[in-house]
């Protein structure tokens, strides 16, 4: 199967091509791709371009991970347009390419997030519960929306609802582990809100597993079975650490100094992969303190 990879130069992407060593890649920098995965076919793609059937030659599936980062500053106007059209415009116009390939690739699996429930306090959440109402909830059910499209033209389209993403060498475990590990981390708010996550390893088998089964469509939670508190994440974190977690974040501070972004660092939601464990999934690292140990010891972090 020749597979195609959207924002492979990302922290997700550049893990996930050593699950799929022959993916093509493709991006709107052929330099960039080309310096940071220069053992990959490299295929220029625009997300505004409206339809360019040249980049699915011979592509028999795509995972779409391309996307604004919704880190790194304040959600300006600007900021919140880009990281809608990135997602809303870039999955319209790769499905629309699609449906034009003279040989269309049979799987589209297309990145989501558990930002689509919106904040559940401690609601049990699975793939068949009601999305939620905050901008980021609207920006997944837009993305969702036109990546499902492809399934009019006979294409099978999985939607991976991420949680946090731990991993080493990038993602939100590299915000975090500065200040932890000289004593200054914390909860966030009250550290009662839920997170679901899904440590890097696990997400890559997750994505492979979505290419290959053909049972699987529609939205797939993609996190671990055992979601935590903020609070106990932060203590896991902590001790795998061996470091004291002293100063929490008011949430007030979160709110100001973040503005709406805070939202998304205090929202609640205690999100289940349903779908996966009737697969008979099997996760290599279903609980946070297995998970931390593995991503803080493997070099040394502690």
């Amino acid at each position: 199967m020749q597979t195609l990879i959207t924002g492979a130069t990302g922290f997700v992407g550049r893990n996930l091509i050593h699950e799929l060593p022959d993916a093509v890649i493709a991006g709107r920098d052929l330099h960039a791709m080309q310096r940071l995965l220069p053992d990959h076919q490299a295929r220029i793609w625009h997300p505004e371009q409206k339809r360019d059937t040249d980049l699915l030659n011979g592509i028999d599936a795509v995972v779409h991970l391309a996307g604004e980062s919704i880190f790194h500053g304040r959600w300006t106007q600007t900021k919140k347009e880009r990281i809608r059209s990135s997602r809303v415009m870039g999955t319209r116009h790769l499905v629309r390419s699609m449906a034009a390939a003279d040989s269309r690739p049979r799987v589209l699996v297309c990145a989501s997030a558990v930002g689509i429930y919106g904040d559940r306090a401690d609601e049990l959440l699975t793939e068949d519960s009601s999305h939620g109402h905050d901008f980021l909830a609207s920006v997944c059910g837009q993305w969702e929306y036109e990546a499902l499209r492809a399934r009019e033209f006979g294409i099978r389209v999985v939607l991976l609802r991420f949680g946090v993403v731990l991993g080493q060498n990038g993602g939100a475990l590299a915000q975090m582990l500065p200040p932890f590990r000289m004593g200054m981390g914390g909860r966030l708010g009250s550290g009662r809100q839920y997170m679901p996550w899904i440590h890097i390893l696990d997400l890559c088998r997750i994505i492979r597993t979505a290419l290959k089964d053909d049972s699987l469509q529609g939205p797939v939670n993609a996190v671990a079975p055992y979601p935590v508190t903020n609070l106990v994440f932060t203590q896991t974190l902590a001790r795998a650490l061996h470091r004291p977690a002293l100063l929490p974040v008011p949430a007030f501070l979160l709110r100001l100094v973040l503005g709406e972004f805070a939202t998304v660092l205090l929202a609640s939601q205690n999100v289940q992969p349903k779908r996966l464990a009737t697969l008979g999934f099997s996760f290599s690292f279903p609980d946070i303190t297995t998970c931390l140990n593995d991503l803080t010891k493997t070099n040394n972090l502690g």
